[in-house]
């Protein structure tokens, strides 16, 4: 093997290195806390032409109470929730949960309505101001125009400087809300602080009606 193979071979190993101790570490060892190994996670695909693959659990408790449809983000799938144990933890407390596995996002989307003449698809879907206006045209004919009162807990990282500002900034309009800033956590801060946000979670959600 020449010197320049065992250099290219070295310099891959160190990529490889520097990629392994970038990668996120696992959750708290106090996340595991909430694990229980009787809780049964059952795997399947939605029924239809566009198949979504989801996690559930069934709550232990005969007399139910919400269901919880868990989401993710950009980097994470439903795996997230079970690995967090945030699936297991509500079947303990008599929660019907289920994460799916959103589709890959789109980079053009184009909506097709049969029956509804062959015009041109609308050039203000194309641009995020233009979305905005049109849907806000729409809430418009459909007479939307009371606030949102469902009740929404808005839980954020102490350390996130990518979305917590503005979202925070935004989602304060909701007149039926309550704020949660979990110390120490980024973004993704179900993952730094897990067990803060299952704390803060179902203490929301435990005091639903």
């Amino acid at each position: 093997m020449s010197r320049s193979q065992v250099a290219l071979l070295g310099l891959g190993l160190l990529l490889m290195l520097l990629l392994y101790m970038g990668l996120p570490g696992p959750p708290d060892q106090t996340s595991w806390l909430w694990r229980d190994p009787n809780v049964t996670i059952l795997a399947g695909f939605t029924p239809g032409n566009a198949p979504i693959f989801y996690r559930e659990v069934i709550p232990f408790h005969r007399v139910r109470r919400l269901d919880v449809v868990l989401l993710h983000g950009k980097a994470f799938n439903s795996y997230t929730w079970e690995q967090l144990g945030t699936l297991q933890l509500l079947a303990q407390r008599g929660y019907r949960a289920v994460a799916l596995d959103l589709p890959a996002p789109l980079s053009r989307c184009l909506l097709l309505f049969p029956g509804f003449g062959n015009s041109a698809p609308s050039k203000e879907a194309g641009t995020e101001a233009g979305r905005a206006e049109l849907l806000e045209r729409v809430l418009q004919d459909l007479e939307v125009k009371n606030a949102v009162l469902t009740p929404t807990l808005i839980l954020y990282g102490e350390l996130d400087r990518i979305l917590a500002r503005e979202s925070l900034r935004q989602l304060r309009h909701l007149p039926n809300h309550s704020v949660v800033k979990l110390r120490d956590a980024g973004h993704a801060c179900y993952l730094h602080k897990p067990q803060d946000f299952h704390l803060a979670l179902l203490a929301f959600l435990d005091h639903l009606p």
